[in-house]
């Protein structure tokens, strides 16, 4: 079996009781709301890719304020005619204020639309699970760095 190990990290921007957070197609293809952030390049600090990746994809430059947490997360991922893929994503959940910049959409990349969500109306938007994990660390704010709900709800 073929082992993935993905690092990235991801920031939780919230501002007047709204949360940052951007739009990118799901494997299905549906849209699911996500945090701003993603990979780590080879080299790259953490800390030099939440605030890369959130100017990416929101045009908005953030100031990190605080580490919220780490989520680890490890499937398997069983794809037709290729081996498995034992995958490993391993996510550092920053804390961010915006400090510049404007707001607009990635374009060419992994997402496709940014924007300021309520945060009493997340619950009910399409959403990756890491918006839950990354809204309890940011409320818990919890000294080991780990949630203290479930990470995956179903899982």
């Amino acid at each position: 079996m073929r082992r993935n190990l993905r690092v990235a990290a991801y920031a939780v921007c919230v501002r007047d009781g709204q949360l940052l957070l951007a739009r990118s197609p799901g494997p299905d293809g549906t849209d699911e709301w996500v945090l701003p952030g993603g990979g780590m390049e080879h080299g790259e600090d953490p800390y030099d890719t939440v605030r890369r990746e959130v100017t990416e994809e929101t045009g908005y430059r953030i100031e990190v304020t605080g580490l919220l947490g780490v989520d680890s997360r490890r499937h398997i991922r069983r794809r037709r005619l290729r081996r498995e893929t034992d995958h490993h994503a391993l996510r550092l959940v920053y804390e961010g204020k915006v400090v510049g910049g404007e707001l607009r959409h990635e374009v060419g990349g992994s997402t496709d639309f940014a924007a300021w969500q309520d945060l009493a109306a997340v619950p009910a938007l399409t959403r990756i699970p890491l918006v839950d994990v990354a809204l309890r660390l940011w409320r818990e704010r919890p000294a080991d760095g780990r949630p203290t709900a479930p990470r995956y709800p179903g899982r």
